[in-house]
């Protein structure tokens, strides 16, 4: 207290000096006295209230534990009373059985009262809720199963809350409104039927559908309010919940898988279109039952039922379930295509569910695949593989058919350009073109993969072609009057290479439309190469079969008959040019490669028979006079491979000019100069050799073997520079066996 004390004079003193710190202060001390004071009133006042508050609080605190104690002490006692009554009272309620007993049975027949019209009435109820089922009025016969079902429930109910335990009574009510289960499942089996042409129904009559969907809704109603009552009495009514709404979803499912599976009319046996039937089935029948679902059946539902979306999923997995069933069949090339065109592409277009009529509920963006990724991919493995084994076989038939025809008796076809051909590069790329665009329909991945299929196997078919074209060369040649149009079909053989690379070329323009596909494709071989060589092949045999009527002309030529007046040359070129007008149905790639080669052939044999020394002139008139003959003949051969040659811009002077050259040697009448004339023919012509040289001279008959020696000789020392474009063909022409130091002699 003291300290207390202590604490308050000083923070005093120091309130009394800050008040008091200028000399002009003093003069206001007794007002800083009076409002102290004040205040200290004011403090001590309300002190003592709070005082004498918490005393008033503590009075009654007091006051009220007193009472409570008193009235502790009076339960107490009255528990203590109750206690020894209820001992004493034991045997009295044992005694009262009977009482209670009669109670139960007294709140039973209260309640019997209480339904006893609708008891008596029951019979009568299912009679007319009976005729009101047949009679198709529903409603009306769900509102009286309603009542039956109702009463039925509060009479059990009762008996369950009275006497759970009585199984007997239970039954009893249970079996007197039996009748009641069979009416209800009577009337689900008409709202079923009305379910499962709900699309038909709704067009028809949707006032039959709307009654149905009201009673699901009263049954959904009743369960949920059953379902409640037994959280509370774990009573639950016979044949509850009915879960009509479920059933209601499931009958609408098991209508749409059988709609979808009920669309298959015919089998392959019957029909070979029959898948292509069976999915347009489909897609008719599920556009026509979602646009009939999206504007008829949705305003019979309520909008939480979301019946559109939930027959949408329906249609949906029934399609995929029947689409796999499908897959799963052993089905042929083409009906693999038709599936799987109709699940990857017609099912998501415009003809089905990307339909404008199905839009905004219907986004195919969201829908699921009809089948999985790893069915498709199995399913186009086979197809490739399926389509390999089929562009095989009709290859090979193609060519068969083709075969047959090169030993008709009748001329082959020509195109609008008067060239030779026949049908198989259309036969071919016909095929290859079909499938293709098959392949399109589907994807852009498997029509590239097709194409490089097409393209392999047409690099293995050229490969047959070819031996088959070699083959029918050497058919002919062992007897060259079969086949009789030999030629016209070996021409068309050459025209068909270039029609096959023109196909070839087209049918990559057309299915190839980027940088990338086209680099696939280039990693295919190559069948330039192969139809080349046929071409090749084809025009070489066609003047093989020239120079074989040739042959015996050929060998007149540098002979004395020659000399004196044979008419070789011009049987030459008359069966050149008439060989030729059957060559003008050749294409004309071939065709300028054939004429320049016919020329080069021919001037290469006449060539030949100059270094063969069938002939040795005897005197400088016999030199001259075969000179000339040389020239006119070098002429008249021009003059024909110009004709020959004429649109193709080609030189057809070049070879002819070596017989010229040939003949200036042999017409020189002094040796002198002859040295200088060898070494112009060797300047001009660099792949000469010694032998050739020795039989020209040899063929002159007026050359020493000195002089001949030293031409020789002196050739060899001074070797001449090659033009770079000059075409050697001097070293395709072999001397006889007669060697140069026999020449010389």
């Amino acid at each position: 207290m003291k300290e207390t004390d202590r604490e308050a004079v000083a923070t005093a003193v120091q309130r009394v000096a800050g008040m008091l710190q200028r000399p002009d202060q003093l003069d206001k001390v007794e007002q800083y006295r009076r409002r102290e004071a004040r205040k200290k009133a004011s403090v001590e006042a309300r002190l003592k209230a709070a005082i004498q508050s918490q005393l008033d609080g503590v009075r009654t605190g007091l006051s009220q534990l007193h009472n409570a104690l008193n009235d502790v002490k009076d339960v107490q006692q009255s528990l203590a009373d109750v206690s020894k009554d209820w001992r004493q009272s034991i045997n009295t309620i044992e005694s009262l059985k009977d009482v209670k007993d009669a109670v139960v049975r007294h709140s039973q027949l209260a309640a019997a009262v209480e339904n006893l019209k609708n008891i008596f009435s029951v019979p009568e109820i299912v009679r007319e809720t009976q005729d009101l089922i047949e009679q198709g009025a529903l409603l009306q016969a769900h509102r009286k199963l309603m009542d039956l079902e109702c009463s039925r429930d509060g009479l059990m109910y009762e008996q369950y809350r009275m006497d759970s335990g009585n199984t007997r009574d239970m039954t009893l009510i249970h079996s007197y409104f039996g009748s009641t289960q069979g009416l209800s499942d009577e009337l689900a089996k008409q709202l079923w039927m009305v379910l499962q042409r709900s699309l038909v129904t709704v067009r028809r009559d949707p006032t039959l559908l709307v009654s149905v969907v009201r009673i699901i809704e009263r049954e959904e109603k009743i369960d949920r309010r059953i379902l409640d009552r037994k959280k509370q009495t774990s009573f639950v009514p016979p044949g509850r919940p009915k879960n009509w709404k479920e059933k209601m979803f499931a009958i609408l499912d098991r209508t749409v898988t059988t709609r979808i599976e009920g669309t298959q009319a015919d089998t392959r046996e019957s029909d070979k279109m029959w898948l292509v039937r069976h999915l347009e089935i489909i897609r008719k029948y599920v556009l026509d039952d979602l646009i009939v679902a999206k504007n008829l059946m949705v305003q019979c539902f309520p909008p939480h039922y979301e019946i559109f979306r939930n027959l949408l999923s329906m249609y949906h997995q029934a399609l995929s379930t029947r689409m796999q069933e499908l897959a799963a069949e052993d089905l042929e090339a083409n009906e693999i295509v038709s599936l799987l065109t109709w699940v990857l592409n017609t099912y998501t277009s415009a003809e089905m569910m990307g339909n404008a009529e199905l839009a905004p509920e219907v986004d195919v963006s969201t829908l699921e695949p009809l089948l999985s990724a790893d069915v498709v991919s199995e399913l186009l493995n086979t197809y490739m593989s399926t389509l390999t084994s089929n562009i095989i076989a009709w290859l090979r038939k193609a060519l068969e058919t083709d075969k047959k025809d090169w030993v008709k008796e009748t001329e082959p076809e020509a195109d609008q350009d008067g060239y030779y051909q026949t049908t198989l590069p259309a036969i071919v790329f016909q095929m290859f073109e079909q499938n293709l665009q098959v392949a399109a329909q589907i994807s852009e991945d498997l029509k590239t993969k097709v194409l490089v299929l097409c393209l392999q196997q047409m690099n293995s078919f050229l490969s047959r072609y070819k031996e088959e074209a070699q083959s029918y060369k050497e058919e002919h040649l062992r007897d060259r009057q079969h086949p009789h149009c030999y030629v016209q079909y070996m021409i068309a053989v050459i025209n068909n290479c270039q029609t096959f690379k023109e196909s070839i070329v087209s049918l990559k323009r057309k299915y190839l439309k980027s940088e990338t596909e086209e680099g696939v494709s280039l990693t295919q071989p190559s069948m330039d190469g192969i139809l080349d060589t046929i071409a090749q092949e084809g025009c070489s045999s066609l003047l093989e079969e020239v120079f074989l009527d040739l042959e015996q002309h050929l060998s007149e030529l540098m002979t004395r008959k020659w000399l004196l007046g044979s008419n070789a040359v011009d049987i030459i070129c008359v069966t050149v040019e008439d060989y030729f007008s059957d060559f003008a149905k050749i294409k004309k790639p071939y065709k300028k490669r054939m004429t320049a080669e016919a020329q080069r052939r021919v001037v290469l044999e006449y060539l030949r028979a100059v270094m063969q020394k069938r002939i040795s002139f005897r005197s400088a008139e016999e030199r001259k006079e075969g000179a000339e003959r040389m020239v006119r003949e070098a002429a008249q051969l021009r003059l024909l491979f110009r004709k020959l040659a004429a649109g193709f811009g080609e030189d057809a002077d070049g070879h002819c000019d070596t017989i010229v050259a040939i003949a200036e040697v042999i017409k020189l009448t002094d040796p002198s100069l002859l040295y200088l004339e060898v070494s112009t023919l060797v300047s001009k012509y660099p792949d000469i050799r010694d032998e050739h040289i020795g039989a020209l001279l040899a063929m002159r008959g007026d050359t020493s073997r000195d002089l001949k020696q030293t031409i020789i000789e002196t050739l060899e020392q001074g070797p001449t520079q090659a033009n770079p474009n000059y075409v050697p063909i001097f070293k395709e022409i072999m001397v006889p066996s007669l060697n140069v130091a026999k020449l010389l002699k």
